[in-house]
């Protein structure tokens, strides 16, 4: 194979990428005037319904412009050579193979994120203001923005660098050094993620003493639930959309409980939440995803160790001298059908999972509290109550609220 051929077929893999994705998308906004099914009918009143249709297209049309911006974007970096560009600017600053893809990373990687922060000021101050979910302030954007970059700074970095000199050092053996780091990384970063990187974007405190606290506790002890660590979170500066999700395991588990959620649902419900989080923990949910994520990302790296090395992926983008960073970024495109289908494998495991820990949760406290609490949580995010089958099964790690309600009440 020749590198123009290559090249093309990068191109090709990039465009059908996105028209699958804009035909998913114009099949899923064909649905968004269906009438609500009637076991739904109380999640929205008729000026609420109307109000969450139009959120939904507002987000339609927006997805659409800037998924239209990113692919002229890569495509124009392709046909212009852009990454040959960046990568003779990286080669100018040093001759060490790790700072040289340092620096490449990093030029194309804030180049890309300043490029688009437009839209996402725009998501964030104008879409989600214009319905009632934005609570960030601009001083907080820049902060988050400025937190982010330094995280990607020091540990993508430092991963990135590593990953690097695993290559010089062991060849196309690289991956199994690789594939230890990540896992290390993974499993430590699943362990301590709301001790070390929460604490930097968001303040979390105890759950205080009172009701609440006390059903928790109770549930909790009810069907063996060892549960030390109970936090609420500020969720509230940022948007008005709830959550609650389980972190850590061993000593180090604990659930975390937004503060809008608190505010939005009755504590019969709250618990209801809980119950489904300690469904995933007791049916080995967590420990299930992280193993599959390791074992995914380990045949990832087998399959780029094949083909890093070969010239021809350096040379499609228009890089005579092949190098690790040029060969990753051809790499990483032609993978992406590989990882569409190992993304719809882990949606739906990850729907599986989820009926799994409702049905927990409903055997072991309340699952009319649970279907509430569901109801709610769609109603005050103005969820897609009728989503196109075909976009549930690519794109959703939940069931839809309907499948989850019959579910729930037993029935198909």
């Amino acid at each position: 194979m020749t590198p123009e051929i290559l090249f093309y077929i990068i191109v090709a893999v990039i465009i059908l990428d996105f028209l699958i994705e804009k035909v998913l998308d114009y099949l899923n906004a064909k649905h968004f005037d269906d009438p609500v099914p009637k076991e739904l009918e109380d999640v929205y009143d008729e000026k609420e319904y109307k109000r969450s249709q139009d959120y939904k297209k507002e987000r339609y049309r927006f997805g659409i412009i800037t998924s239209s911006f990113s692919l002229l974007l890569i495509l124009g970096f392709l046909f212009f050579d852009g990454f040959a560009a960046v990568n003779s600017i990286a080669e100018s600053i040093s001759g060490n193979s790790i700072i040289i893809a340092l620096v490449f990373f990093g030029i194309i990687f804030f180049a890309s994120d300043l490029l688009t922060l437009p839209f996402s000021w725009y998501s964030t101050f104008v879409i989600e203001e214009k319905y009632g979910f934005n609570k960030t302030t601009p001083k907080l954007f820049i902060l988050d923005k400025l937190k982010g970059w330094a995280l990607m700074i020091v540990v993508g970095g430092g991963i990135l660098a590593l990953i690097v000199w695993f290559y010089q050092w062991a060849g196309s053996n690289f991956w199994w050094y690789t594939w230890i780091l990540v896992t290390v990384f993974t499993i430590f970063v699943n362990m301590f993620y709301a001790k070390l990187i929460v604490p930097l974007f968001n303040k979390q405190t105890p759950l205080p003493e009172g009701s609440l606290r006390s059903k928790i506790e109770e549930y909790a002890h009810k069907v063996g639930f060892k549960l030390d660590n109970i936090f609420v979170i500020d969720g509230s500066k940022r948007s008005t959309k709830a959550n609650a999700y389980f972190s850590g395991f061993g000593k180090e588990k604990r659930i975390t409980l937004y503060d809008t959620l608190i505010n939005d649902l009755e504590e019969e419900e709250i618990v209801s939440v809980l119950a489904h989080e300690v469904g995933h923990y007791k049916k080995k949910h967590v420990i299930a995803n992280l193993a599959a994520a390791i074992i995914t990302t380990g045949f990832t790296l087998w399959l780029l160790s094949l083909f890093v090395g070969n010239p021809i992926l350096s040379n499609a983008l228009g890089v005579e001298e092949p190098s690790f960073h040029i060969g990753l970024i051809a790499f990483g495109i032609l993978y992406s059908p590989i990882s569409e289908i190992t993304g719809l494998i882990m949606n739906y495991l990850s729907r599986k999972f989820e009926y799994q820990a409702d049905n927990f949760a409903r055997n072991t406290y309340d699952g009319e509290a649970l279907i509430s609490s569901l109801k709610k949580l769609s109603g005050s995010s103005l969820s897609n109550l009728t989503p196109h089958k075909a976009y549930v099964f690519v794109h959703y790690s939940h069931p839809t609220l309907l499948q989850r309600y019959k579910n729930l009440r037993g029935r198909d």
